[in-house]
Formats: structure tokens, C-alpha cells, sequence
């Protein structure tokens, strides 16, 4: 598991898979696979070379983003600490699949995510 505070994840969000698995394919390498457990509307994306990062490609309906997201100790506190620091929490705390998340907005109005992996 990636170390705290750093980027753990990625997600990019599109209303157009096919083009988007292309165009990072051949521009970057990366491969795709199905998520075993949401199938074709998620898909795994893998990055090349020893240790890379994986993320993944959700089919949306819009609004089209890509979104990082930073593996924290504690997603509450972390979204306390953000907000003192002038950011906005724009979706609370949530559990799915184990994971701790929350997305925050930074000073300038960017999107990230943030999570807490599952204890064990």
C-alpha cells in the first residue's frame, strides 16, 4: 500500500471509455482491464514499469474529470485539517468497499479525493 500522504489513486471519468482507454493507451501505455466487481462501467487501469500506479476509468454521464487521490491516516481529521487550511469538503465521509473517502476542494476550486484504506 502506498504511504500516507501520498497519491495512492487515480480516476478518470468520461462519458467516452473507448476513446479514453485509446488515447491514454497509446499515449502512456497503460492497460485496462475490467473491475471485478462493478465490470465494464469501471475499468482497472494499470501504468507501466516496476511499481506503478493504478487508478481507474469510470463511465459517467458527466461531468467528465480526472481526479487523484491521497491515502491519509484519518479521512475525518484529514477533511477538519483541510478546511482549517481554507479548502471546502465537497462530499463527506463515506465508506465503499472498505475504504474511508471524502472529496475535498482546494483553496482554488480543484478537486481531489482523499482515503483511509481498510485497517488490517
Amino acid at each position: 500500500m502506498t504511504a500516507v500522504n501520498q497519491i495512492g489513486w487515480f480516476q478518470i471519468g468520461t462519458d467516452q471509455p473507448e476513446a479514453a482507454e485509446r488515447f491514454y493507451g497509446e499515449l502512456f501505455g497503460w492497460t485496462f482491464a475490467d473491475d471485478e466487481t462493478a465490470g465494464a462501467a469501471y475499468r482497472i487501469i494499470t501504468t507501466p514499469g516496476a511499481g506503478g500506479l493504478q487508478g481507474g476509468l469510470a463511465t459517467s454521464g458527466g461531468p467528465n474529470h480526472a481526479v487523484f487521490s491521497v491515502v491519509v491516516a484519518d479521512t475525518e481529521a484529514t477533511c477538519r485539517q483541510a478546511e482549517a487550511a481554507g479548502g471546502k469538503v465537497l462530499v463527506k465521509r463515506t465508506t465503499a468497499d472498505g475504504l474511508t473517502l471524502a472529496h475535498v476542494l482546494d483553496p482554488s476550486g480543484n478537486q481531489f479525493q482523499i482515503f483511509t484504506p481498510p485497517a488490517g
